[in-house]
Protein backbone atom coordinates (compact mmCIF):
# COMPACT_ATOMS: atom_id res chain seq x y z
CA UNK A 1 0.00 0.00 0.00
CA UNK A 2 1.20 3.21 -0.74
CA UNK A 3 1.93 6.43 1.07
CA UNK A 4 -0.92 8.03 -0.76
CA UNK A 5 -3.48 5.03 -0.36
CA UNK A 6 -3.16 5.47 3.78
CA UNK A 7 -3.60 9.01 3.31
CA UNK A 8 -6.92 8.37 1.27
CA UNK A 9 -8.11 6.37 4.18
CA UNK A 10 -7.08 8.63 7.11
CA UNK A 11 -8.81 11.39 5.12
CA UNK A 12 -12.11 9.40 4.78
CA UNK A 13 -11.90 8.23 8.44
CA UNK A 14 -11.42 11.46 9.68
CA UNK A 15 -14.47 12.94 7.70
CA UNK A 16 -16.64 9.57 8.78
CA UNK A 17 -15.47 10.58 12.46
CA UNK A 18 -16.91 14.46 12.15
CA UNK A 19 -19.77 13.62 10.17
CA UNK A 20 -20.72 10.53 11.94
CA UNK A 21 -20.88 13.46 15.66
CA UNK A 22 -23.11 15.83 13.30
CA UNK A 23 -25.45 13.09 12.51
CA UNK A 24 -26.19 12.09 15.83
CA UNK A 25 -26.70 15.76 16.87
CA UNK A 26 -29.12 15.78 13.97
CA UNK A 27 -31.41 13.39 14.94
CA UNK A 28 -32.42 9.92 16.64
CA UNK A 29 -33.50 7.02 14.73
CA UNK A 30 -37.06 5.80 15.73
CA UNK A 31 -37.35 2.32 16.80
CA UNK A 32 -39.52 -0.01 18.40
CA UNK A 33 -36.45 -1.25 20.75
CA UNK A 34 -37.31 0.94 24.09
CA UNK A 35 -34.52 -0.31 25.93
CA UNK A 36 -31.30 1.64 26.01
CA UNK A 37 -28.28 0.51 24.55
CA UNK A 38 -26.53 -1.88 26.98
CA UNK A 39 -24.44 -4.01 24.91
CA UNK A 40 -20.68 -3.71 25.73
CA UNK A 41 -18.54 -3.16 22.85
CA UNK A 42 -15.88 -5.92 24.25
CA UNK A 43 -17.94 -8.61 23.21
CA UNK A 44 -16.96 -7.62 19.81
CA UNK A 45 -13.99 -8.36 17.01
CA UNK A 46 -12.88 -5.48 17.91
CA UNK A 47 -13.20 -5.93 21.78
CA UNK A 48 -13.63 -2.21 22.34
CA UNK A 49 -14.98 0.78 21.58
CA UNK A 50 -17.15 3.99 22.17
CA UNK A 51 -20.46 2.33 22.90
CA UNK A 52 -23.02 5.05 21.26
CA UNK A 53 -26.49 3.73 20.92
CA UNK A 54 -26.23 2.50 17.18
CA UNK A 55 -29.42 3.81 16.33
CA UNK A 56 -27.15 7.83 16.26
CA UNK A 57 -24.64 6.01 13.63
CA UNK A 58 -24.83 5.70 10.42
CA UNK A 59 -22.14 5.12 7.51
CA UNK A 60 -20.21 8.96 7.20
CA UNK A 61 -17.21 7.29 5.43
CA UNK A 62 -19.69 6.45 2.38
CA UNK A 63 -22.29 8.51 2.72
CA UNK A 64 -20.54 11.98 2.19
CA UNK A 65 -18.98 10.37 -0.81
CA UNK A 66 -22.58 8.71 -2.28
CA UNK A 67 -24.52 11.77 -1.65
CA UNK A 68 -21.61 13.89 -3.78
CA UNK A 69 -22.05 11.67 -6.88
CA UNK A 70 -25.46 11.00 -7.31
CA UNK A 71 -25.75 15.72 -6.92
CA UNK A 72 -22.64 16.03 -9.22
CA UNK A 73 -21.82 13.33 -11.30
CA UNK A 74 -23.19 11.21 -14.48
CA UNK A 75 -24.76 8.15 -12.34
CA UNK A 76 -25.40 6.12 -15.55
CA UNK A 77 -21.78 6.39 -16.63
CA UNK A 78 -21.04 5.63 -12.95
CA UNK A 79 -23.22 2.26 -13.16
CA UNK A 80 -22.07 1.33 -16.37
CA UNK A 81 -18.07 1.16 -14.95
CA UNK A 82 -19.30 -0.25 -12.04
CA UNK A 83 -20.76 -3.12 -14.20
CA UNK A 84 -17.17 -4.17 -15.24
CA UNK A 85 -16.00 -4.76 -11.72
CA UNK A 86 -16.94 -7.64 -10.41
CA UNK A 87 -14.36 -9.85 -9.19
CA UNK A 88 -12.43 -8.99 -5.69
CA UNK A 89 -9.12 -8.60 -7.17
CA UNK A 90 -9.72 -6.30 -10.13
CA UNK A 91 -8.46 -3.00 -10.28
CA UNK A 92 -11.20 -0.55 -9.30
CA UNK A 93 -12.54 0.96 -13.25
CA UNK A 94 -10.68 4.05 -13.96
CA UNK A 95 -13.61 6.11 -15.63
CA UNK A 96 -15.24 6.52 -11.70
CA UNK A 97 -14.60 9.62 -9.79
CA UNK A 98 -11.68 10.25 -7.92
CA UNK A 99 -13.43 10.20 -4.10
CA UNK A 100 -15.22 6.81 -5.72
CA UNK A 101 -12.16 5.40 -6.17
CA UNK A 102 -10.56 6.32 -3.24
CA UNK A 103 -14.16 5.27 -1.54
CA UNK A 104 -13.89 1.87 -2.54
CA UNK A 105 -10.09 0.90 -2.32
CA UNK A 106 -10.59 1.65 1.27
CA UNK A 107 -13.86 0.02 1.79
CA UNK A 108 -12.84 -2.77 -0.32
CA UNK A 109 -9.65 -4.20 2.33
CA UNK A 110 -10.32 -7.06 4.33
CA UNK A 111 -10.35 -6.30 8.25
CA UNK A 112 -7.44 -6.95 9.94
CA UNK A 113 -8.70 -9.84 11.67
CA UNK A 114 -9.54 -11.87 9.31
CA UNK A 115 -8.66 -15.60 9.53
CA UNK A 116 -8.34 -17.30 6.32
CA UNK A 117 -8.54 -20.88 8.18
CA UNK A 118 -11.72 -19.99 9.48
CA UNK A 119 -13.29 -18.79 6.18
CA UNK A 120 -12.36 -22.35 4.77
CA UNK A 121 -14.05 -23.74 7.65
CA UNK A 122 -17.06 -21.39 6.91
CA UNK A 123 -17.24 -22.65 3.37
CA UNK A 124 -16.77 -26.74 4.48
CA UNK A 125 -20.24 -26.01 6.46
CA UNK A 126 -21.78 -24.11 3.69
CA UNK A 127 -20.72 -26.80 1.02
CA UNK A 128 -22.58 -29.68 3.43
CA UNK A 129 -25.83 -27.55 4.53
CA UNK A 130 -25.58 -25.22 1.40
CA UNK A 131 -29.30 -26.69 0.63
CA UNK A 132 -31.09 -25.99 3.36
CA UNK A 133 -29.23 -23.13 4.09
CA UNK A 134 -30.47 -21.60 1.05
CA UNK A 135 -34.06 -22.04 2.50
CA UNK A 136 -33.33 -20.43 5.55
CA UNK A 137 -31.84 -17.71 3.55
CA UNK A 138 -35.48 -17.13 2.11
CA UNK A 139 -38.06 -18.28 4.47
CA UNK A 140 -36.28 -17.68 7.48
CA UNK A 141 -34.32 -14.28 6.69
CA UNK A 142 -36.25 -13.25 3.46
CA UNK A 143 -40.11 -13.51 4.98
CA UNK A 144 -38.20 -12.22 8.27
CA UNK A 145 -37.54 -8.92 6.23
CA UNK A 146 -40.99 -7.99 6.02
CA UNK A 147 -42.02 -7.88 9.67
CA UNK A 148 -38.79 -5.87 10.17
CA UNK A 149 -40.22 -2.34 10.16
CA UNK A 150 -37.07 -0.71 9.29
CA UNK A 151 -36.72 -2.10 6.87
CA UNK A 152 -39.68 -2.93 4.95
CA UNK A 153 -40.53 0.41 4.50
CA UNK A 154 -37.12 1.17 3.64
CA UNK A 155 -37.20 -1.60 1.14
CA UNK A 156 -40.62 -1.04 -0.15
CA UNK A 157 -40.28 3.28 -0.40
CA UNK A 158 -37.15 3.04 -2.17
CA UNK A 159 -36.44 1.66 -5.75
CA UNK A 160 -36.25 -1.61 -4.82
CA UNK A 161 -39.99 -1.73 -4.00
CA UNK A 162 -40.85 -0.95 -7.17
CA UNK A 163 -38.82 -3.61 -8.81
CA UNK A 164 -38.49 -6.16 -6.02
CA UNK A 165 -37.51 -9.03 -8.00
CA UNK A 166 -34.57 -7.51 -9.11
CA UNK A 167 -33.97 -6.36 -5.43
CA UNK A 168 -34.40 -10.09 -4.22
CA UNK A 169 -32.20 -11.40 -7.10
CA UNK A 170 -29.59 -8.90 -5.67
CA UNK A 171 -30.00 -9.98 -2.35
CA UNK A 172 -29.85 -13.71 -3.46
CA UNK A 173 -26.18 -12.82 -5.33
CA UNK A 174 -24.97 -11.87 -2.05
CA UNK A 175 -26.69 -15.16 0.08
CA UNK A 176 -24.76 -17.45 -3.08
CA UNK A 177 -21.25 -15.49 -3.30
CA UNK A 178 -20.30 -15.52 0.45
CA UNK A 179 -20.98 -19.65 0.38
CA UNK A 180 -18.64 -19.88 -2.25
CA UNK A 181 -14.86 -21.20 -1.66
CA UNK A 182 -13.07 -18.19 -2.73
CA UNK A 183 -15.72 -15.62 -1.22
CA UNK A 184 -13.23 -12.91 -0.66
CA UNK A 185 -9.90 -14.55 -2.75
CA UNK A 186 -9.17 -12.46 -5.38
CA UNK A 187 -11.23 -14.26 -8.16
CA UNK A 188 -14.10 -14.58 -5.93
CA UNK A 189 -17.65 -11.83 -5.96
CA UNK A 190 -18.19 -11.50 -1.82
CA UNK A 191 -16.17 -8.33 -1.34
CA UNK A 192 -17.32 -6.76 -4.72
CA UNK A 193 -20.77 -7.57 -3.67
CA UNK A 194 -20.40 -6.16 -0.19
CA UNK A 195 -18.98 -2.64 -0.84
CA UNK A 196 -21.44 -2.07 -3.62
CA UNK A 197 -24.55 -3.14 -1.31
CA UNK A 198 -22.96 -0.48 1.30
CA UNK A 199 -22.58 2.51 -1.54
CA UNK A 200 -26.19 1.75 -2.31
CA UNK A 201 -27.59 1.52 1.84
CA UNK A 202 -25.75 5.10 1.24
CA UNK A 203 -27.30 5.86 -2.17
CA UNK A 204 -30.77 4.96 -0.20
CA UNK A 205 -29.91 6.79 2.93
CA UNK A 206 -29.37 10.45 0.28
CA UNK A 207 -32.61 9.59 -1.63
CA UNK A 208 -35.32 8.29 0.83
CA UNK A 209 -35.51 11.55 3.03
CA UNK A 210 -36.24 13.60 -0.47
CA UNK A 211 -39.57 11.20 -0.94
CA UNK A 212 -43.02 12.80 0.07
CA UNK A 213 -43.81 9.55 1.62
CA UNK A 214 -41.02 9.46 3.98
CA UNK A 215 -40.27 11.30 6.99
CA UNK A 216 -38.15 14.63 6.65
CA UNK A 217 -36.23 13.67 9.97
CA UNK A 218 -35.66 10.06 9.67
CA UNK A 219 -32.71 8.85 8.16
CA UNK A 220 -32.83 5.22 7.32
CA UNK A 221 -30.23 2.16 7.50
CA UNK A 222 -28.44 3.09 10.56
CA UNK A 223 -26.11 0.67 12.63
CA UNK A 224 -28.53 -0.46 14.43
CA UNK A 225 -30.97 -1.19 11.07
CA UNK A 226 -27.59 -3.28 9.82
CA UNK A 227 -27.16 -4.95 12.82
CA UNK A 228 -30.55 -5.88 13.07
CA UNK A 229 -30.63 -7.61 9.23
CA UNK A 230 -27.21 -8.99 9.95
CA UNK A 231 -29.06 -10.79 13.20
CA UNK A 232 -31.86 -11.83 10.91
CA UNK A 233 -28.79 -13.79 8.98
CA UNK A 234 -26.53 -15.81 10.44
CA UNK A 235 -28.05 -15.53 14.12
CA UNK A 236 -31.59 -16.66 13.13
CA UNK A 237 -29.70 -19.17 10.58
CA UNK A 238 -27.70 -21.10 12.88
CA UNK A 239 -30.18 -20.97 15.74
CA UNK A 240 -32.87 -22.70 13.15
CA UNK A 241 -29.66 -25.39 12.28
CA UNK A 242 -29.24 -25.94 15.89
CA UNK A 243 -33.14 -26.52 16.83
CA UNK A 244 -33.36 -29.03 13.73
CA UNK A 245 -30.31 -30.60 14.87
CA UNK A 246 -28.05 -30.10 12.11
CA UNK A 247 -24.44 -31.28 12.77
CA UNK A 248 -21.37 -28.66 12.82
CA UNK A 249 -18.05 -28.69 13.58
CA UNK A 250 -16.34 -26.63 16.24
CA UNK A 251 -14.59 -25.50 13.25
CA UNK A 252 -17.31 -24.99 10.77
CA UNK A 253 -19.72 -23.23 13.19
CA UNK A 254 -16.58 -20.51 13.95
CA UNK A 255 -15.95 -20.22 10.13
CA UNK A 256 -19.46 -19.92 9.27
CA UNK A 257 -20.13 -16.97 11.87
CA UNK A 258 -16.29 -15.73 10.93
CA UNK A 259 -17.36 -15.29 7.11
CA UNK A 260 -20.85 -13.27 8.15
CA UNK A 261 -18.41 -11.20 10.94
CA UNK A 262 -16.04 -10.37 7.71
CA UNK A 263 -19.50 -9.31 5.53
CA UNK A 264 -20.61 -7.25 8.21
CA UNK A 265 -17.29 -5.14 8.16
CA UNK A 266 -17.63 -4.54 4.57
CA UNK A 267 -21.15 -3.91 4.86
CA UNK A 268 -20.09 -1.06 6.50
CA UNK A 269 -20.61 -2.09 10.16
CA UNK A 270 -18.81 -0.96 12.42
CA UNK A 271 -16.22 -3.23 14.36
CA UNK A 272 -17.33 -2.86 17.64
CA UNK A 273 -20.91 -3.97 16.86
CA UNK A 274 -19.79 -6.77 15.07
CA UNK A 275 -19.98 -10.13 17.76
CA UNK A 276 -16.68 -11.65 18.38
CA UNK A 277 -19.16 -15.30 18.85
CA UNK A 278 -22.11 -17.31 18.53
CA UNK A 279 -22.77 -16.18 22.57
CA UNK A 280 -22.40 -12.69 21.86
CA UNK A 281 -24.07 -12.67 18.37
CA UNK A 282 -27.33 -14.46 20.39
CA UNK A 283 -27.33 -11.99 23.16
CA UNK A 284 -27.06 -9.07 21.10
CA UNK A 285 -30.24 -10.17 18.94
CA UNK A 286 -32.01 -10.26 21.68
CA UNK A 287 -31.23 -6.85 22.75
CA UNK A 288 -31.75 -5.59 18.87
CA UNK A 289 -33.82 -8.22 16.57
CA UNK A 290 -36.22 -9.86 18.73
CA UNK A 291 -37.80 -6.42 20.29
CA UNK A 292 -38.56 -4.83 17.23
CA UNK A 293 -40.24 -7.22 14.86
CA UNK A 294 -43.56 -6.01 14.33
CA UNK A 295 -46.14 -6.02 10.78
CA UNK A 296 -46.60 -2.97 8.97
CA UNK A 297 -48.46 -2.27 5.81
CA UNK A 298 -45.91 -2.40 3.81
CA UNK A 299 -44.41 -5.52 5.07
CA UNK A 300 -47.56 -6.81 4.71
CA UNK A 301 -47.25 -6.32 0.68
CA UNK A 302 -43.84 -7.18 0.46
CA UNK A 303 -44.22 -10.89 1.53
CA UNK A 304 -47.02 -11.31 -0.74
CA UNK A 305 -44.96 -10.03 -3.47
CA UNK A 306 -42.19 -12.41 -2.15
CA UNK A 307 -44.71 -15.56 -2.02
CA UNK A 308 -45.72 -15.01 -5.31
CA UNK A 309 -41.85 -15.09 -6.68
CA UNK A 310 -42.41 -19.07 -7.34
CA UNK A 311 -45.77 -18.15 -9.65
CA UNK A 312 -43.19 -17.10 -12.64
CA UNK A 313 -41.67 -20.64 -13.05
CA UNK A 314 -44.22 -24.16 -13.86
CA UNK A 315 -42.91 -25.75 -10.43
CA UNK A 316 -45.59 -26.96 -8.55
CA UNK A 317 -43.82 -27.47 -5.19
CA UNK A 318 -43.08 -23.70 -5.36
CA UNK A 319 -46.85 -22.69 -5.25
CA UNK A 320 -47.36 -19.58 -2.60
CA UNK A 321 -49.64 -21.92 -0.22
CA UNK A 322 -46.80 -24.37 0.06
CA UNK A 323 -43.84 -21.27 0.50
CA UNK A 324 -46.58 -20.06 3.12
CA UNK A 325 -46.55 -23.37 4.71
CA UNK A 326 -42.83 -22.93 5.09
CA UNK A 327 -42.75 -19.65 6.38
CA UNK A 328 -45.04 -20.28 9.02
CA UNK A 329 -43.15 -23.42 9.86
CA UNK A 330 -39.93 -21.40 10.00
CA UNK A 331 -40.98 -18.16 11.75
CA UNK A 332 -43.68 -19.27 13.86
CA UNK A 333 -47.94 -18.31 14.20
CA UNK A 334 -46.99 -15.29 15.47
CA UNK A 335 -45.02 -13.68 12.56
CA UNK A 336 -46.72 -15.74 9.54
CA UNK A 337 -50.12 -14.08 10.75
CA UNK A 338 -48.93 -10.78 11.30
CA UNK A 339 -47.97 -10.88 7.37
CA UNK A 340 -51.65 -12.76 7.07
CA UNK A 341 -49.64 -16.29 5.64
CA UNK A 342 -52.99 -19.06 6.55
CA UNK A 343 -52.17 -21.76 7.73
CA UNK A 344 -52.67 -24.93 5.19
CA UNK A 345 -54.47 -27.98 6.06
CA UNK A 346 -52.03 -30.28 4.71
CA UNK A 347 -48.38 -29.37 4.25
CA UNK A 348 -48.75 -27.70 7.99
CA UNK A 349 -48.96 -30.46 10.05
CA UNK A 350 -46.94 -32.43 7.41
CA UNK A 351 -43.73 -30.29 8.07
CA UNK A 352 -44.24 -30.05 12.20
CA UNK A 353 -44.67 -33.96 12.45
CA UNK A 354 -41.95 -34.90 9.42
CA UNK A 355 -39.63 -32.07 8.54
CA UNK A 356 -36.66 -32.72 11.74
CA UNK A 357 -37.16 -36.32 11.35
CA UNK A 358 -36.77 -36.24 7.26
CA UNK A 359 -33.13 -33.59 8.04
CA UNK A 360 -31.98 -36.13 11.12
CA UNK A 361 -32.17 -38.89 7.96
CA UNK A 362 -31.07 -36.53 5.65
CA UNK A 363 -27.90 -35.75 7.75
CA UNK A 364 -27.10 -39.40 8.73
CA UNK A 365 -28.33 -38.87 11.73
CA UNK A 366 -31.27 -41.45 11.81
CA UNK A 367 -29.99 -44.69 10.15
CA UNK A 368 -33.35 -45.68 9.86
CA UNK A 369 -36.11 -45.88 7.06
CA UNK A 370 -37.27 -42.61 5.73
CA UNK A 371 -40.69 -41.59 7.98
CA UNK A 372 -43.27 -41.03 5.33
CA UNK A 373 -42.12 -42.00 2.24
CA UNK A 374 -44.14 -39.90 0.27
CA UNK A 375 -43.29 -36.74 2.29
CA UNK A 376 -39.47 -37.45 2.15
CA UNK A 377 -39.94 -37.51 -1.64
CA UNK A 378 -41.56 -34.11 -1.51
CA UNK A 379 -39.07 -32.61 0.79
CA UNK A 380 -36.55 -34.04 -1.30
CA UNK A 381 -38.58 -32.20 -4.42
CA UNK A 382 -39.40 -29.15 -2.89
CA UNK A 383 -35.31 -28.58 -2.20
CA UNK A 384 -34.58 -29.22 -5.52
CA UNK A 385 -37.40 -27.04 -7.05
CA UNK A 386 -36.40 -24.51 -4.94
CA UNK A 387 -32.72 -24.68 -5.89
CA UNK A 388 -33.65 -24.78 -9.17
CA UNK A 389 -35.01 -21.41 -8.93
CA UNK A 390 -32.81 -19.84 -6.91
CA UNK A 391 -30.18 -20.87 -9.57
CA UNK A 392 -32.08 -19.99 -12.44
CA UNK A 393 -32.34 -16.18 -10.97
CA UNK A 394 -28.39 -16.41 -10.34
CA UNK A 395 -28.03 -17.10 -13.69
CA UNK A 396 -29.23 -13.89 -15.12
CA UNK A 397 -26.98 -11.33 -15.24
CA UNK A 398 -27.03 -9.40 -11.80
CA UNK A 399 -25.74 -5.72 -11.87
CA UNK A 400 -25.59 -4.15 -8.54
CA UNK A 401 -26.08 -0.29 -9.41
CA UNK A 402 -27.00 3.03 -7.52
CA UNK A 403 -30.69 3.90 -7.54
CA UNK A 404 -30.86 7.40 -8.98
CA UNK A 405 -34.81 7.56 -7.32
CA UNK A 406 -37.10 6.23 -4.79
CA UNK A 407 -40.12 4.20 -5.57
CA UNK A 408 -43.00 6.18 -8.13
CA UNK A 409 -46.14 5.88 -7.22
Amino acid sequence: MTGRDVNRRDALKAGGVALGGLGALAMTNASARAEPWSWSPQGSVAGQGAGADPRTVWDPEADAVIANVLERHNVNRINAELRTWVRNGQEVPSGLPAELRDFIEYARILPPWTDHNKLAGGFEFTKKQGTIISVLYAFASGMMSTVIPNEARAVYYSKGGQFFKDRIAKTAKLGYDIGTVNAYAPDGQMTVTCVKTRMIHAAVRHLLPQSPHWPKQYVPISQDDLMVTWHSLPTTIMANLTKWGVPASRHESQGYLHTWQVCGHLLGIRDEYLPASWREANVQSTQVLKPVLAPTREGIRLADDLLRLGNELDLTLLSKPILGAFTRFILGDKIANWIRVPREPVWSPLLEVSWAPYLAVRQGVLNVAPPMDNAYWMFDEFLRQFVLWYMSELRMPISIELPQHNRHF
